[in-house]
């Protein structure tokens, strides 16, 4: 599976086009409807991801939604495993950041899109409408049950790894 990353928006939001067989997922269209439809070129549109709904991240989502007629997978939505062409992936609720935030682990990869709810040496801002300081520290708690390394790519700045933030996200709770 290719990763592309593309910055859009004035928050510089990560939008991320998955590429695999000429087919791809676009992940958090939030600004820029060109870029990320110049980033897709002549793969198939299968669906868009949403992390969840604030406005630099779904900026563009009824107009990718639009030219391309495809699914949005959103929340609410079930948790659990979820297949789309080739694609497999698992949706995990992660609220704390906002109360509709969901991720998607892509296992095969070791690869999470995590939107706002961490960052590199961070976590997602919880004073904000639909944040939440325990919803936060629960979701904290159940992304550190997961035992392999995993690469997580948030919805602003630059990727991390699940090895590396365990040893930081602890601080935000003591």
């Amino acid at each position: 599976m290719d990763i592309k990353c593309i910055n859009v928006g004035y928050l510089r939001t990560n939008c991320y086009i998955l590429i695999k067989n000429n087919e791809c997922l676009v992940i958090d269209p939030g600004d820029e409807e060109k870029k990320i439809i110049d980033t897709i070129g002549n793969n198939k549109v299968l669906g868009i991801l949403v992390t969840h709904h604030h406005e630099d991240h779904v900026g563009v989502l009824k107009e990718i939604k639009n030219k391309y007629g495809c699914p949005v997978i959103e929340y609410p939505v079930n948790e659990g495993n979820t297949i789309i062409g080739n694609f497999s992936f698992d949706i995990i609720y992660f609220p704390g950041h906002k109360d509709d935030l969901i991720a998607f682990y892509f296992k095969e990869y070791k690869a999470m899109f995590v939107g706002d709810f961490i960052f590199r040496d961070s976590i997602g801002r919880m004073d904000l409408p639909g944040g939440d300081y325990n919803s936060m520290f629960n979701s904290i708690n159940k992304l550190l049950k997961y035992k392999e390394d995993i690469k997580i790519y948030p919805g602003h700045g630059e990727f991390t790894d699940l090895d590396y933030e365990r040893k930081n996200l602890i601080r935000y709770f003591n």
